[in-house]
């Protein structure tokens, strides 16, 4: 629990103010089998009430996640989805693994895409709602957990073009305004031992960082590789149900799976200032292979992200049958090497090397990797709303997905691509996403042969499809 302010929990703090909060949490975490005084909990009752907006795997699990913390009474009492069978068996599925805490009435089972407003309303001011619909409705739901004054927890990326990012911005001040508490799924930021090896970095141990690297390299995953559409279904909920293969629902594949990477790296170079971010970045990729796939992704992605200071990011991402596997992330200093993870997300293996050959026999210090950050992220959250203290990694959360984004984005167009190009960009991928309704046309419309706009590097320069 000792890593719990590595989140950016409270903005306005300077890092010796965060690590002496750290005790604090620490101290509240020991705290959870022990009756906490009545007033630091939400309601009369004392039980928070949790509601699921998107009811897919990913939702599924955060609700697991939600309904093992230990800090206080908590329960499900409402989840919403597009679609009814998508509800239905992820009802189910919490329903035998966490019975009595799950408690969702019938007439709580809300399903369209004005469903997530019944959950919502459902639930009283302090409870939390439960974000993991398709990224791009993430600016749309939050706006309105704002206005019920709602805690929230959103999974990532929170945006997926430079539109969405502003919007998120601005909702981000109003979320800090009304005192809420939002925790945002990028989980690496609350491993224990990814925080050690932070703290290790900063202390000195690796010398100036001087290099980055991170690799996501496996074959299909999730939804990336989508055949044609059935004759039979509907074109927005086939887009829908497989929405790692389309830009504006997720920001592909790319922005889906490989900000993680990118956000743990770019949590390896923080400095004291706070200019954490690449400024810029240059991109490469393409499709091969691709079969009656009609998804928009490249198979391969290769990224070199610049930091302010000139230090180099390097990021690749394939997917790809039959070709090697990788998932890690390193670092690379003056004095030595780093490991920040080497097989996933957790266990994280992380390891410091006394030089830059990463070899067992070469580690000076080990992870011991005991608690899963899928927990630990949920811990933090709750310990935060039982306690009022601040916590909002939203902007933390905006930035990261600008990022992935702004890598997204240079390889899809052949260009450089800075920052604040990034975040000032004017495609908005789905603009209308309010007026969407089940049976609906979609953003994006195939043409007469079931093709969908994909990227076009050096050809199309200003917008990514």
């Amino acid at each position: 629990m000792e890593n719990a302010t590595n989140s950016d929990i409270s903005e306005g703090l300077t890092r010796r103010d965060l690590l002496k909060t750290t005790g604090q949490i620490a101290a509240a975490s020991a705290l959870a089998g022990i009756a906490l005084p009545q007033h630091v909990y939400a309601g009369e009752s004392g039980t928070i009430n949790i509601a699921l907006v998107g009811c897919g795997g990913r939702g599924t699990g955060a609700a697991q996640n939600a309904l093992s913390t230990k800090v206080g009474p908590v329960k499900l009492t409402a989840m919403a989805d597009a679609y009814a069978d998508r509800l239905k068996g992820s009802h189910e599925s919490l329903k035998n693994d966490k019975k009595e805490l799950v408690q969702v009435a019938d007439d709580h089972k809300f399903v369209g895409f004005d469903a997530y407003k019944n959950a919502m309303d459902s639930l009283k001011k302090g409870d939390v709602v439960i974000l993991t619909t398709p990224p791009a409705f993430r600016h749309l739901h939050f706006k309105y957990a704002i206005e019920k004054g709602l805690n929230v927890f959103m999974e990532k990326p929170v945006t997926v073009d430079g539109p969405g990012t502003r919007k998120m911005l601005e909702l981000y001040e109003e979320s800090k305004k009304k005192n809420m508490k939002v925790g945002v799924g990028l989980m690496c930021r609350h491993c224990a031992d990814r925080g050690e090896l932070s703290k290790r970095i900063k202390n000195g141990e690796l010398g100036e960082i001087i290099a980055l690297r991170g690799y996501r390299c496996a074959g299909p995953t999730a939804s990336i590789f989508t055949g044609p559409k059935p004759a039979n279904q509907n074109e927005l909920e086939y887009q829908i149900r497989n929405f790692h293969s389309f830009l504006w629902a997720s920001g592909g594949g790319y922005s889906d799976f490989l900000i993680h990477n990118i956000d743990e790296c770019c949590w390896m170079k923080d400095t004291e200032d706070k200019n954490i971010w690449p400024v810029e970045a240059k991109g490469y990729g393409g499709r091969h292979y691709r079969g009656d796939y009609v998804d928009q992704n490249f198979d391969t992605y290769s990224v070199e992200y610049t930091f302010a200071d000139g230090t180099k990011f390097f990021l690749e991402g394939r997917c790809m049958v039959g070709a090697a596997t990788e998932f890690a992330s390193y670092a690379h200093g003056t004095k030595g090497s780093a490991t920040i993870s080497a097989a996933g997300h957790w266990p994280s293996k992380a390891r410091i090397y006394k030089g830059q050959k990463m070899v067992e026999s070469e580690a000076i210090w080990k992870a011991e990797d005991r608690i899963s950050p899928y927990q630990l992220e949920w811990d933090h959250l709750m310990e935060a709303i039982r306690q009022d203290t601040p916590y909002n990694e939203v902007k933390r959360g905006a930035e990261a997905s600008l990022v992935t984004s702004m890598g997204r984005m240079a390889c899809h167009t052949g260009r450089i691509i800075t920052f604040d190009e990034m975040l000032n960009c004017e495609h908005e991928f789905a603009p209308d996403l309010d007026k969407l309704m089940v049976g609906g046309p979609a953003p994006i419309i195939a043409d007469e042969n079931g093709k969908y706009p994909v990227p076009a590097p050096g050809i199309k320069t200003k917008r990514e499809y």
